[in-house]
């Protein structure tokens, strides 16, 4: 199964990307989204978590993000020990995933590929960029931050200039029809290159 990798800094419309490639029926795997699921569903990751952050962490079955929050502001190591815990889990769950798919590829978004050294794992590696105030906005208009918070995690990301250098494919999406038609265009690209690996 080739592995394609999508990233992209906050704000720079990797859902909207995905949800193109979803329409040329390619199967999509939200990374963080699945994450998410596997921290209320996988009763190793809930054991976990209880040991690392006590019996809060969960409130009716629902994680307490604020309580987590609050740990690593206060101490940024908790965001590595949870990674630890929750990434294994998430690259064994992508990996049963991708076995039930039938298609010439498949996409993973993941916003920390480069920022994780995790380029190895994708066959190939689609960065998704927009001009910094466009992003700016879209992350304001989404979750209502602020933009001094947005701009302090745009410089802690890897920057665009170095994921392009990285990357085999880039969608520049500020316009959504020229978006799209990149993604087409990204999508023909990447069956040639596949084709080609087979003969």
């Amino acid at each position: 199964m080739i592995i394609v990798g999508l990233t992209g800094g906050i704000g720079s419309g990797k859902t909207t990307v995905a949800n193109f490639f979803k329409q040329l029926d390619i199967p999509i795997y939200i990374a963080d989204v699945e994450a998410k699921n596997l921290m209320v569903t996988s009763k190793i990751i809930k054991r976990r978590l209880i040991e690392l952050f006590g019996d809060n962490v969960y409130e009716n079955n629902k994680l307490n993000k604020s309580l987590i929050s609050e740990k690593i502001f206060n101490d940024s190591s908790f965001l590595n020990k949870i990674n630890a815990i929750v990434h294994p889990k998430v690259a064994s769950h992508f990996k049963r995933w991708c076995k039930k798919q039938n298609s010439p590829y498949v996409i993973k978004e993941a916003a920390i590929i480069f920022e994780h050294k995790q380029e190895s794992k994708y066959d190939y590696i689609i960065t998704v960029t927009a001009d910094k105030q466009e992003r700016i906005n879209r992350v304001i208009k989404r979750d209502n931050s602020s933009k001094s918070k947005i701009e302090a995690i745009i410089n802690n990301q890897v920057s665009d200039e170095e994921k392009i250098k990285k990357s085999h494919f880039v969608i520049i999406n500020n316009d959504i029809e020229s978006t799209q038609d990149q993604v087409i265009n990204t999508h023909k690209s990447l069956l040639k290159l596949i084709a080609k690996t087979k003969i």
